[in-house]
Formats: structure tokens, sequence, C-alpha cells
């Protein structure tokens, strides 16, 4: 699977054959990072909102799209919508116990939601700095404590974390 951001596009790609087999395109997402499929065949990706088609107002959602109706069968978005919004990075994982943890990347925040919607648990990360020179646009300038990407991982998945004191 590959994502193409500046085309609001993610493609399933044949490995033998380098066919497209599957496409999702600016009709649903938005400036999207990090779509992946989960164990069930369904799509989870963050949908930054960047330039969605339709609205005026940009919001970031996380959606989880059916491969074959390519419908949204699942998604986490705020109340108002326009109060959860990462124009940039982001990511968004689906742990074993049917949570979603979420990196709002541009705003350092990390957290867990359930089927619900419901936030179960949050980090905002408490340190800022600033890009180095010539990286990022201008609405990436200053300090901030922004994050790619974050991934949960249970203990029994990190051995040298069992191991410490």
């Amino acid at each position: 699977m590959v994502g193409f951001r500046s085309a609001s596009t993610a493609v399933i790609i044949d490995r033998e054959t380098g066919d497209v087999t599957w496409r999702l395109g600016p009709d649903v997402l938005a400036q999207q990072h990090y779509p992946h499929e989960l164990a069930n065949g369904t799509i989870l990706v963050f949908d930054n909102g960047s330039y969605r088609q339709g609205t005026s107002v940009p919001y970031s959602r996380v959606v989880e799209v059916d491969r074959a109706s390519r419908a949204a069968v699942w998604e986490y978005r705020d109340d108002p919508p326009q109060n959860f919004y990462s124009p940039y990075t982001s990511s968004a994982q689906r742990p074993p116990n049917g949570n979603t943890l979420i990196a709002e990347g541009s705003f350092g925040r990390i957290f867990e939601v359930t089927a619900g919607g419901e936030v179960v648990w949050e980090y905002v990360v408490p340190h800022f700095g600033s890009f180095g020179e010539g990286v990022g646009l201008e609405s990436s300038s200053g300090a901030q404590n922004a994050v790619f990407r974050a991934h949960r991982y249970a203990r029994s998945e990190i051995a040298w974390l069992r191991s410490a004191p």
C-alpha cells in the first residue's frame, strides 16, 4: 500500500505485476497519512483534512474503509470537527484491544479512543523545538512539539523493557 499525500490518494500495488489493484482517492481522502491494512482486511488511515472536497472548514479524522465498497465503516472526528485538525504528519493504529491509537502529529498529541469515540487516555509532548533550516513549511516555523507517528507496543514485544529494573 502506498499513500500519495499531495494527490489525496492511497493505492495497493501488486508486487509481481506493478499494477494498481485498489485505489481510494480525493472523494474520500484529503492529504492523508499512514494508510495501512488491518487484520480484518479494512484500511485504516489518518485523513489530515487539508483541502477536503466540499467543505471550507478543515478538520482531521481517522477513517476505517471497507476495501470492496470503499465506504467508511468507522471514523473518529471531534465535535465540532475543526477541534481535531493536524494539517501534516500524524498516524493511527488499531491495537489488539480494539481501540485506536491516534497521533495528532502537528500538535504533539497522542491519544487512544474506543470504538465509540471515547478518549480513554492522552499524552501531549511537552518538549518544543524548531525544525532545522530549510525544513518544513511556513506552517511549521517556530517552536513545535510535533510527532510524526506513534506506535503502541505490548510489553511482551519489547524484550529490553521486560528486563528493565
